[in-house]
């Protein structure tokens, strides 16, 4: 049967093109967060809702999206699919909240992080005559751009330092602790210096990459692009590694399995692994305190700690700057630094990024025993020389472009930003062990 569907509308109106792998895409991403793997099956579903389009509408008259996903779980329920389709709705409304919340002014308290360390970051600012951008300009111009490094090099180390003793609290029944936070929070120097601080206190850690634990390339979960979804937690074989944190946990010896990036496959039962009865496992994952990613483990030998650059500082037009745009901007650099991946690329996949955080790891940060800011207010002035032009070039090549309509936005809000800030070019008073290094390159404690 040939398909007379062409183009869909969105919501604002723009006409863009209908592909049929999206739908596939969509569904298989439902039918993996119930715990399926039918990738063909998610395809013959996509075929039977074209087929349905097909029937309501014609060349002429151009479905909305939410008519598209009427009759997505419309098939899913007929189908006998009952969970799924209560997967994609929830998806669906989870998706149609955040684009509500992105629209509103991003002034209230973030109800995910406790309004005491907000507070604590926003009187730090305030007391540091940080908590505007002319506030950080002004100091930049006095010549003050390595006293604000040291400044907020500091607060973040005293963060590190608290956790180090709160962990420490917990030693007597403790057998591991888990490092999460969304994309570009610091989580990686951030364990590395947790790591160090404990050891020279006496304690021994062993540390588990979870990254082994994907599941093959073949059977993971697609973005509305088409790109292999690593953000999400379902790209992870959970059950596997609630058994190993069980086993690990009791003393058992278990074997880790391998991953291999550049096949996109992995070999079971490679790397044996067992912790000593004075071993600490230290975890640094995306999805530390996502649900089942530790549902076998007793919550009295886990700790849990969070990471979300917390900056406390209002731009020009009096609204506080965002902590994903922070992250956005040290992704582009890390990616395009270490990874060959162009920064265009990561701010047009960013909303994706965006969708995964919002439904699978930021609605857990209550969760955790500790909550650290990796905000370093300095990092503004040096993204403002290095990334001000690019930020421009992007607002104008995404303007008219219906399909990016969520780069534009990014792209016009960060370049607004950016170009009110006094540039620093010179990076040398950042410490080479700041975790801020992570992401502008010369770091002496992540390779």
């Amino acid at each position: 049967m040939k398909n007379k569907i062409t183009h869909v509308k969105k919501r604002s109106g723009a006409i863009v093109p209908f592909k049929q792998e999206r739908i596939a895409n969509a569904i298989y991403r439902a039918v993996v967060a119930v715990g399926g793997r039918d990738k063909e099956k998610a395809g013959e579903l996509a075929e039977q809702v074209v087929q349905i389009l097909n029937e309501k509408f014609d060349e002429k008259k151009y479905p909305y999206i939410e008519d598209v996903q009427d009759v997505v779980e419309k098939v899913l329920i007929e189908n006998g699919h009952a969970k799924v389709a209560k997967e994609y709705i929830l998806y669906r409304e989870e998706a149609a909240k955040r684009r509500d919340e992105e629209g509103r002014i991003n002034s209230k308290l973030n109800e995910n992080i406790p309004w005491a360390k907000v507070w604590r970051n926003l009187d730090w600012a305030v007391e540091h005559k940080l908590n505007t951008v002319d506030l950080l300009n002004k100091r930049v111009a006095n010549g003050e751009f390595a006293q604000i490094v040291h400044e907020s090099e500091r607060l973040y180390e005293d963060d590190v330092e608290l956790a180090a003793r709160l962990i420490i609290e917990k030693l007597k029944d403790l057998r591991m602790v888990m490092i999460s936070g969304p994309s570009s929070s610091g989580k990686t120097s951030t364990t590395v210096k947790l790591e160090q601080k404990l050891i020279k206190k006496g304690y021994k850690f062993k540390a588990l990459n979870v990254d082994h634990y994907f599941f093959d390339l073949e059977i993971h979960p697609k973005d509305e692009f088409g790109d292999y979804d690593f953000e999400t937690p379902q790209a992870l074989d959970l059950q596997l590694i609630n058994e190993h944190l069980s086993k690990l946990s009791n003393g058992e010896e278990v074997l880790i399995p391998s991953y291999e990036f550049k096949t996109g496959t992995r070999t079971l039962n490679v790397t044996p692994m067992k912790l000593e009865k004075d071993e600490i496992l230290l975890i640094d994952s995306l999805h530390g305190l996502y649900p089942d990613f530790s549902k076998d483990i007793p919550i009295d030998v886990k700790f849990k700690l969070y990471l979300e650059p917390l900056l406390q500082m209002k731009d020009p037009d009096e609204k506080y700057i965002r902590w994903t745009d922070i992250r956005l901007i040290r992704r582009m650099l890390r990616d395009y630094a270490h990874r060959a991946y162009n920064p265009t690329q990561t701010l047009e996949h960013w909303h994706y990024v965006r969708s995964s955080e919002m439904r699978n790891i930021i609605p857990y940060s209550n969760t955790a025993d500790y909550i650290i800011s990796s905000a370093m207010p300095y990092e503004l002035s040096l993204y403002a020389q290095k990334l001000t032009n690019s930020f421009a070039e992007w607002e104008k090549k995404y303007m008219d472009d219906p399909l990016k309509t969520d780069a534009y936005e990014r792209a016009s809000r960060l370049y607004n930003l950016l170009k009110c800030l006094t540039p620093v070019a010179d990076d040398s008073p950042v410490p080479h062990d700041s975790v801020l290094r992570e992401f502008i390159g010369g770091s002496s404690i992540v390779h």
